[in-house]
């Protein structure tokens, strides 16, 4: 078994073996006493593994209770969040029992921000079953919910007691499914990793899963130990996502996918930076060969005054400026403040 170390303010392990869904129980009673585990899945995610995961739940002594919302970004919401409010209340849940996240990313998200606030704080564990949640959103502590005006505006940090990542869940998803958190893995490539990058260029994701699941939690593990509220450096991990969330609200998060979006905001902020001589030449014509290698799209129809009237309620906005991630070159990226009436301008170079 791979174990990542994560040291925030609430240590926990990463752990990433094949064949850990099924033995969830009792990796979960090793980090908690509690007497009730409420399970939070999605439609899609709960028709493959709740009840492995609940009968291996039961067999560890814990008195279970399952709560499925209908998959998708559209549940994301505090109305969502508010029926697992109820649930979790008739089932009686105390501060010293447990709520599991199965599922990616938006079932991660909304079920730590659950048990974020459901009586001021109670524990979690993330057993994530998508790429896109297994290398990035189940680790670091983020969670939260959209609301109108934008994408994860209301949330919490609460940091999970576990992350439990079975490399097999993977094979019964879409490849979509698996294009979609390759994404966020050539982000790591982007912003940390120049030899992790090239990797990804010469050689197939899939056949090396465990080394990228396990290189992407390191990095962003070095990452939030250094800056675990994002006060500066864990910024960087939002490499493309500016511009992504915006491409999500315009598309009211439904048609394009969260790494669908991420991957054209990582190509078209590259593709600026680059024409503003900031960037190395050729580092986008990179990053635009490896998204389409992992069946990403690399541009879309929205116009840049859209795509920048979007970024103006993104939660990295503020005081009239967002907080850019641009490279220097793979591997090595810095934050830049930019006025939100010049990102128009910025984004649309040629």
């Amino acid at each position: 078994m791979r174990v990542v170390n994560v040291n925030t303010n609430t240590p926990y392990d990463i752990l990433i073996e094949r064949g850990l869904i099924g033995k969830v129980g009792a990796l979960v009673r090793n980090v908690t006493k509690a007497g009730k585990a409420f399970v939070i899945t999605d439609s899609n995610v709960g028709a493959l593994y709740a009840d492995v995961v609940t009968e291996s739940l039961r067999e560890s002594g814990f008195d279970t209770a399952l709560f499925t919302f209908p998959a998708g970004e559209r549940s994301k919401t505090l109305d969502t969040i508010a029926a697992m409010y109820d649930y979790m209340a008739d089932f009686r849940m105390s501060r010293r029992d447990i709520v599991v996240a199965l599922g990616g990313g938006v079932t991660g998200d909304m079920a730590g921000f659950a048990a974020a606030t459901y009586m001021r704080g109670i524990s979690f564990v993330q057993i994530p079953t998508s790429l896109l949640a297994q290398v990035d959103s189940s680790v670091g502590g983020k969670t939260g919910v959209d609301i109108r005006q934008g994408k994860n505006l209301v949330g919490a940090f609460h940091q999970p007691s576990l992350v439990i990542i079975d490399p097999d869940t993977l094979g019964t998803l879409p490849e979509l499914y698996f294009s979609d958190g390759m994404a966020e893995v050539i982000k790591y490539g982007c912003i940390k990793d120049r030899e992790f990058f090239e990797t990804l260029e010469s050689g197939d994701a899939a056949e090396m899963i465990e080394d990228v699941i396990e290189r992407c939690v390191s990095i962003k593990r070095d990452v939030v130990n250094r800056d675990e509220k994002e006060s500066g450096e864990r910024m960087l991990l939002n490499f493309g996502h500016t511009l992504g969330h915006s491409l999500e609200k315009i598309y009211n998060f439904d048609g394009l996918s969260h790494g669908q979006a991420v991957a054209i905001g990582m190509v078209m902020i590259a593709r600026a930076s680059e024409s503003a001589g900031i960037t190395a030449g050729g580092t986008a014509a990179r990053i635009e060969a490896l998204c389409k290698k992992y069946n990403l799209p690399v541009s879309d129809k929205a116009s840049a005054a859209e795509i920048a009237a979007g970024c103006a309620g993104d939660k990295k906005a503020g005081g009239g400026s967002v907080n850019l991630v641009l490279l220097k070159s793979l591997g090595e990226s810095f934050i830049e403040p930019t006025p939100l009436s010049a990102l128009e301008g910025f984004i649309c170079q040629k």
